[in-house]
This record gives structure tokens, C-alpha cells and sequence, in this order.
């Protein structure tokens, strides 16, 4: 399975550029997501890969075969790129048996009838439905249909394998189930699959790696544990999982350690530096909730943490964690702890290699108070 190369891709609508110079290499037979909140460009960057929309500028290569260069004004058509793709809708014909659905790919590029019921065969028997293959689209379930429209894409051999959120319509039971066959299957394949999707568990559970997208941009590639263990960006810290972000100033600098006075109430937190930062910079830290701990007001810190005092805002929220929401200064916390039953004044301790430094201040919305404002 062959490569694909994104290089400066390019796309305006009526004057409106909605992709600035998107720069992506997706590795052979890799499961490479597309992620971002809705208007982020993810599926218009899917759309031209696909060939369905036609990019402003910019290159696509996929293997040896260039399928779009501005230079040369170069520009292949969807039918002539070889490429699966299954839609948020499944779009099956109705009137069409699971067998003559899948027919219809191969009788479009002209595959010999005495070849096409093994392709068939073989296609619906990947996603286990072979012994299905005389019912009609209305006879299955959503998990099923969801699994022709795979197996459609699958029948005449695609380069790469192009999925736009084909997760969402099913509920969430089914959906957990279907992200593990589907990576399973494309792990048995071996082909190089490009997926979009805004949910970010399912992205961190299916990825080999991720491109977090904002604003038609790339804000991070890397592995999903990369991505949030050590978000590249305020923003991408911000939509991948929870995080408390705070704002303040770098006073001093030891090596890879950074204190930050803070500007809520002047306290200092030592932050461990990934990238250039000297004193005077205004910055956000960010921690997440699972990173820090809650501790009593006497208990001594272990080297290299920061602590603050706070308060419990109750009730807590109750699963295989506890989450505790706490008053410390203008905006509450969160913090994730295994402990239960914790009330009143507790000290928050905060590791220094759990911190992440950002430039500027402000940069993120203060959605956690939101959130706090409508829960308590």
C-alpha cells in the first residue's frame, strides 16, 4: 500500500479559504485520523483526497501517482483514483441485495462477472456477513449497513481507504464494539486508511497517528499518546481530554524548569519546559486533572511540585474516579482522584513534569467555569 503525501493544500469557497497550507505524510498502511471540532477542515481536507472537491492549491500524491498539482494544473478525477470511501451515511441502494451492491463498484470498472462473486464473497465475508450477502440494506441493522458500505469500499482492492466518521450514526454500545473490529480489520488488511472524526476517544483508541486540525490548519502530529500526553498547543491541550489552564508569568528558569507566578493570586508553580521560554514571557499552563493530586492541608510536597490551597465544591462526580471540582481562586479547578469522600480544605499538589507552558495568556476559553456554573 502506498503513501500519501499531502503538501500546502489550499481551499477557498466564494473567497472564504478554509484549508491554509495543510502539510500532511500519512505512512503506508498506516490508520492515520483526521480530528478537529466541527469547521475545522478535516472532511474538506478528506473530500479533496478523494477527489470530491478540487483544492485552491497545493499537491497530492499517493504512492508514484500525483492526483492533483497546481503547477501543472493537474487534477484526476475521483473515478479514475482507485480509492475507497465509506460516507456518515452508508448510502446503499435500497432496491439492491447486499451481493448487487457490492457488484456495482466492480461492474463500473468493468471486472469480468466470473470474478466478481469471489470478490463479493470475499469482501462481505471480511466484515462477517458473507451469509447475509441475497438480504436487502432494510433487513440489517445500522452496525451491519455500516459494515457493507466498508466492505463495498473494500471489493475491487483500493490504494487507500478514505472513512468519513462512518461511526456516527450508530449508538454508543455498538460503536465501542465496531472501533475494535474496524481497526482489527484494517490492521489484517494492512491498508492505508485516512479517517475523520471529531471524537477524540475514538481517534486516541484506533490511531497509529493523529492530525489535530483547528481553522483549516494543523495544529499536531504525532501518536496518540503523544498527542495527549504532550499536546503541542494550548488549543490542542484544550480538545484533547480535560485540562485546567491558568495564566501567569515566567520568573525564573533553572534548566528544564520554568516558575510561573500566577496571576490569580500571585502564587508560583514550577512547570517543566518542552520549548523556548526565558523570564517575562506571559504564558498559560495547563494541567490535567488526572495529573494532579489532592492531598491534607499538612501534607509535605514531594520535590519538584507545586502545591495550592483549596476548597471542595461538592457533590463530586462518581465513576471509576472521583472528579472533585475545587475553589482556588477565581475559577475552579478539576482534579481526578481515586480517593472518595474527600470535603473541605485540601491542598492540590501539581507535579512539575505534569505542567505544560504555552505563549500568551488568555488564549483558551473558560469553558471549565462554564461547565462548573451549570453542574453546581
Amino acid at each position: 500500500m502506498p503513501d500519501v503525501v499531502v503538501k500546502n493544500l489550499r481551499k477557498e469557497f466564494q473567497g472564504t479559504t478554509v484549508l491554509h497550507g495543510v502539510d500532511i505524510t500519512i505512512k503506508d498502511g498506516e490508520f492515520f485520523t483526521l480530528l478537529g471540532p466541527s469547521g475545522c477542515g478535516k472532511s474538506t481536507t478528506l473530500a479533496c483526497l478523494a477527489g470530491l472537491e478540487r483544492p485552491t492549491s497545493g499537491s497530492i500524491t499517493v504512492g508514484d501517482t500525483t492526483f492533483v498539482e497546481d503547477t501543472s494544473n493537474k487534477f484526476v478525477p475521483p473515478e479514475e483514483r482507485n480509492l475507497g470511501m465509506v460516507f456518515q451515511s452508508y448510502a446503499l441502494w435500497p432496491h439492491m441485495t447486499l451481493a448487487q451492491n457490492l457488484a456495482m463498484p466492480l461492474n463500473i470498472r468493468k471486472v469480468p462477472k466470473s470474478e466478481q462473486e469471489t470478490l463479493i464473497h470475499d469482501a462481505l465475508d471480511k466484515v462477517g456477513l458473507a451469509h447475509l450477502k441475497k438480504r436487502y440494506p432494510h433487513q440489517l441493522s445500522g452496525g451491519q449497513q455500516q459494515r457493507v458500505a466498508l466492505a463495498r469500499a473494500l471489493v475491487y482492492s483500493p490504494k487507500v481507504l478514505l472513512l468519513d466518521e462512518p461511526l456516527s450514526n450508530l449508538d454508543a454500545k455498538l460503536r465501542e464494539q465496531a472501533r475494535v473490529w474496524l481497526k482489527k480489520l484494517q490492521a489484517d488488511l494492512g491498508i492505508t486508511t485516512v479517517y475523520v472524526t471529531h471524537d477524540q476517544e475514538e481517534a486516541l483508541a484506533m490511531s497509529d497517528r493523529i492530525a489535530v486540525m483547528s481553522a483549516g490548519n494543523v495544529l499536531q502530529v504525532a501518536a496518540p499518546h503523544e498527542i495527549y500526553e504532550q499536546p503541542a498547543t494550548a488549543e490542542v491541550a484544550a480538545f484533547i481530554g480535560r485540562s485546567n489552564f491558568l495564566d501567569g508569568t515566567v520568573v525564573a528558569l533553572d534548566g528544564v524548569t520554568a516558575t510561573v507566578k500566577l496571576e490569580e493570586r500571585g502564587e508560583v508553580i514550577n512547570v517543566t519546559v518542552a520549548g523556548p521560554a526565558q523570564a517575562g514571557d506571559a504564558v498559560t499552563v495547563a494541567f490535567r486533572p488526572e495529573k494532579a493530586f489532592l492531598a491534607k492541608p499538612d501534607k509535605a510536597l514531594p520535590a519538584g511540585a507545586t502545591a495550592r490551597n483549596a476548597r471542595i465544591l461538592p457533590p463530586p462526580c462518581v465513576g471509576s474516579r472521583y472528579g472533585y471540582a475545587l475553589e482556588s481562586g477565581p475559577k475552579p479547578l478539576i482534579v481526578d482522584s481515586t480517593a472518595g469522600g474527600l470535603t473541605g480544605d485540601v491542598k492540590l499538589i501539581v507535579p512539575a513534569e505534569s505542567v505544560r507552558l504555552y505563549p500568551g495568556t488568555n488564549v483558551i476559553a473558560d469553558d471549565v467555569a462554564d461547565l462548573m456554573a451549570v453542574t453546581h
